[in-house]
């Protein structure tokens, strides 16, 4: 196996989650639709800010990764919902779809041998490929700790 095509697997590997933390598909598994707005005490962030913020944050690396002409939403405003509580069980399952839409999207650049993860993407201001995917798997593994710390709160998460 070429080097470029281990690393890309450890990448992949990365993003999925499956090595040193909590995957998202177990994350966010069977959190009862009450709980998803609910802040115990200590806690930053309900279920539904950090899945949001988990989302948009990872569409925006997504999105300045492969187009020149994407705008990211403003700092840190954009990057959060503007509600604690999901406005509809709809908007939660939608949140979630997204989500897995945009991870998989970002799998498929990783994935794909035409993409030189070592070349700075011509807008950015040095970024790489490879960066934006180690972004990506790093903030959404900070981002589902907090979640299971939140799921731990409210009682509801098994080891």
């Amino acid at each position: 196996m070429k080097q470029s095509d281990a690393l890309r697997e450890h990448v992949l590997d990365l993003l999925r989650g499956h090595n040193a933390h909590v995957d998202f598909e177990k994350a966010v598994a069977d959190l009862p639709s009450n709980l998803r707005g609910i802040k115990p005490k200590g806690a930053p962030h309900t279920a539904w800010q950090l899945l949001e913020h988990m989302r948009i944050a990872q569409w925006d690396i997504l999105e300045f990764s492969r187009d020149s002409k994407h705008v990211s939403p403003a700092w840190p405003e954009g990057y959060w919902p503007k509600t604690e509580v999901p406005p509809s069980p709809a908007a939660w399952n939608n949140s979630l779809r997204k989500f897995r839409a945009d991870w998989k999207a970002m799998a498929k650049l990783v994935a794909d041998k035409k993409e030189n993860l070592f070349a700075r993407i011509p807008h950015g201001s040095g970024q790489t490929l490879l960066r934006e995917a180690l972004l990506v798997a790093d903030h959404n593994a900070y981002h589902l700790g907090q979640l299971v710390l939140l799921r731990r709160l409210l009682g509801v998460w098994k080891d």
